[in-house]
């Protein structure tokens, strides 16, 4: 964001400009909120305090009663802070914890997103008693105390109401605990051109159709099943093919063509006596994988919904590698790999053409990359970029804030998951529909990222009491959105 405030302004456009579009916007924001009481603007120190001034004077403007209190002296401002502070023609207050009185809506302007130490002391009061009045916020950016970066919080941090950012959103806006705190996000465009993105060329994106929509599989009317792929789904025992299941009749929904489970002899008949449209076929031990892969058609494959954690499960999974073909890993895939994850890593290697996802969650995460160059304190978004260079896959770093981030530096952060989506089997339909898209020759990192979204969105409109059955059951109700 500093890089494209400072191309814009070298563009011409003055940097008080950018400032007053950006405070006009909080006022605007803080306008819809409040219904004739008194606000309270709470002004930091740099640019953020810079903004909370000119949302003051615009709130004036409008009629509203306005008190301004700000962290330190005004006149210490510099920079377009200070002519935004100079132009404000009330009075300013004082910070401090007892400022808080009877009022409408607060607008925090103390912190931005750039903030890099806690928030301690008699600020930390304020923001204590802030989060005690129960009144509606406004944040600046990012409300003080999160971590723009991360999402982390840096000691303590507003509960905002609404959120209101610039240009574009920022990490800590989608990671969490960030995210929680945010309220309602209001992105607002403040004088910086799009065209500043192709020079500051950023990675990382929000999750969204917008990022694979394009390359979203849509059947033409002249295809036929072969046209759309054939997903492989491999089973695990006899008394472990609940999950497979799951998974394949997601990949099916989410648009395969053809998708075949590969089972064990021993569980030939329980999953027979469940399946359907979804076929099955024998592949016993590590070689009779290797002849269900002779099969070229079957394009795509999933191994690791409960596998086994054994050396069998490690074999297998070296012979799915080696076919040389798009292929999801895990669960069990993953785990099997914890204590000798360089082994996994150079079976990824081999074929650098070949397309492989690893759907870690945070446990599977730690055990698989405890040697990868990840420092204490990266942030869940650094980690995931950290993994997929370590193994050359795309990450699915699971959990409330997914991150999907492929080997090249490409990163997307989903923030579309509801809670009801913790609930025993949810991973495997998100692995299906994984290897469903890359059947369907989708990209590894737009197919993951279409995944990943999908099933949040599917979640979302299922609601509470979701179960991991409903989820396929209920995608194509999304999918008809993309038709």
């Amino acid at each position: 964001m500093a890089n494209a405030d400072r191309l814009t302004i070298e563009a011409g456009v003055p940097a008080e400009i950018l400032m007053e579009n950006a405070g006009r916007a909080v006022a605007a924001a803080t306008l819809a909120l409040n219904r004739g009481r008194e606000v309270l603007v709470l002004c930091g120190p740099g640019n953020n305090g810079g903004d909370g001034f000119v949302a003051a004077r615009h709130l004036a403007a409008a009629g509203r009663r306005v008190r301004v209190a700000s962290l330190g002296d005004p006149s210490r401002l510099t920079g377009d802070a200070a002519e935004m502070a100079a132009r404000w023609t009330g009075a300013v207050e004082p910070l401090s914890a007892d400022t808080i009185g009877n009022v409408g809506v607060i607008v925090d302007a103390l912190f931005g997103a750039g903030l890099s130490r806690p928030i301690e002391g008699p600020v930390a009061a304020v923001v204590e008693a802030v989060n005690r009045s129960g009144l509606p916020v406004v944040a600046v950016d990012v409300p003080s105390g999160v971590d723009g970066t991360s999402g982390e919080i840096r000691g303590i941090a507003v509960r905002a109401t609404r959120t209101v950012t610039f240009f574009r959103l920022k990490p800590g806006h989608l990671l969490l605990p960030g995210r929680e705190l945010c309220g309602e996000l209001k992105l607002a465009q403040i004088g910086i051109e799009d065209g500043v993105l192709g020079e500051i060329a950023p990675e990382t994106y929000a999750n969204g159709p917008r990022l694979w929509g394009d390359r979203l599989p849509r059947p033409r009317p002249q295809s036929h099943k072969y046209d759309r792929g054939h997903a492989l789904v491999v089973s695990g025992g006899p008394w472990n093919t609940g999950a497979a299941r799951l998974s394949a009749r997601a990949a099916l929904r989410i648009g395969a063509g053809l998708v075949t489970v590969a089972s064990p002899t021993a569980a030939l008949p329980s999953n027979a006596a469940h399946l359907t449209a979804v076929m099955l076929t024998e592949a016993e031990g590590v070689a009779g994988l290797a002849r269900a892969l002779e099969d070229a058609r079957r394009n795509a494959v999933l191994i690791g919904p409960a596998a086994g954690v054994n050396e069998e499960t490690r074999r297998r999974v070296q012979v799915t590698l080696g076919a040389r073909r798009p292929v999801v890993l895990d669960a069990d895939a993953l785990t099997c790999f914890a204590d000798e994850p360089a082994q996994l890593f150079r079976a990824i290697s081999a074929d650098a053409d070949r397309p492989v996802v690893l759907t870690p969650h945070e446990g599977e995460f730690r055990r698989l990359f405890k040697d990868a160059d990840i420092k204490a304190g990266d942030t869940r978004l650094e980690r995931a970029r950290a993994a997929a260079r370590t193994s050359g896959a795309v990450i699915v770093l699971k959990g409330a804030d997914t991150v999907v981030a492929a080997p090249d530096g490409r990163a997307a952060i989903n923030a579309d998951a509801p809670a009801w989506l913790a609930t025993a089997g949810s991973g495997d339909v998100l692995s299906g529909m994984a290897v469903g898209l890359l059947a369907q020759t989708m990209p590894a990192f737009e197919a993951a990222a279409a995944a990943v979204w999908l099933h949040g969105a599917v979640a979302c409109d299922f609601g509470p009491g979701l179960i991991a059955e409903d989820l396929s059951e209920r995608l194509p109700a999304v999918l008809a959105e993309f038709a």
